[in-house]
């Protein structure tokens, strides 16, 4: 049995880049669904492992982790000598440039996506009505990022150089959920160098995994 165990569901965008970067480095691992839309993630057997009932958990040797990127740094360092060895790169400032751009996309893509595809993908599932407010705001957030990545990859093939990163792979979950969507997906594909750049992350064997796996029943605790 795998040592390595994911505890969430892969439609959940944490719990998505998690296995987009196992994957990457063929790191056998057990999926354990929870879902926490019906409350699953509130059983007693599940809360003793992870007793704040976050929707994504991480564990091995004994350990366990809950913030998708931080379980990515894990991953990479721990299997450094398997699968994709690129991804944090080889070098004091190749690593650099990894850790910026992994800190724009946690403080300055993800609050302003996350708002979208909660209101855009999940808010309908939950019966709740989408804050058009808070979509608006985000839309005109995300855009006027969108511009500066569109600079940055006039320069460079991928965001922190030449090479395929989790810099690139912790933009996968979210913006899979924007760019399908007709509300959103023009902000991506209206820019021609942040539009290929997308069609070549997404088009990765270890994403396609990824959405393999969401199509899949989900069989819960």
């Amino acid at each position: 049995m795998a040592s390595v165990k994911v505890f969430g569901s892969p439609t959940s965008t944490e719990v998505a880049r998690v296995l987009a970067c196992l994957f990457e480095k063929d790191v056998d691992f057990q999926l354990i669904r929870i879902d926490s839309f019906k409350g699953m993630a509130r059983k007693p057997d599940y809360l003793r492992l992870q007793p704040t009932g976050q929707a994504l958990t991480f564990e091995h040797g004994g350990k366990t982790l809950v913030e998708s990127r931080d379980i990515c740094r894990y991953i990479a360092e721990k299997f450094a000598d398997q699968g994709n060895k690129d991804l944090l790169g080889k070098g004091t400032l190749e690593r650099a440039s990894i850790e910026q751009w992994l800190q724009t996309e946690m403080q300055s893509f993800d609050p302003p996506t996350s708002a979208l595809v909660f209101n855009l993908a999940f808010a309908p599932i939950l019966d709740l009505e989408p804050d058009q407010e808070v979509i608006t705001k985000s839309k005109a957030k995300l855009a006027n990022l969108l511009d500066v990545y569109e600079q940055r990859l006039e320069e460079t093939n991928y965001l922190a150089g030449d090479k395929f990163t989790l810099a690139d792979l912790s933009h996968l979950p979210n913006t899979h959920y924007l760019i399908a969507d007709m509300r959103c997906g023009h902000l991506f594909r209206s820019k021609k160098r942040v539009s290929n750049w997308w069609d070549k992350i997404s088009g990765r064997s270890s994403w396609k995994k990824v959405l393999e796996l969401q199509q899949q029943p989900p069989p819960v605790l």
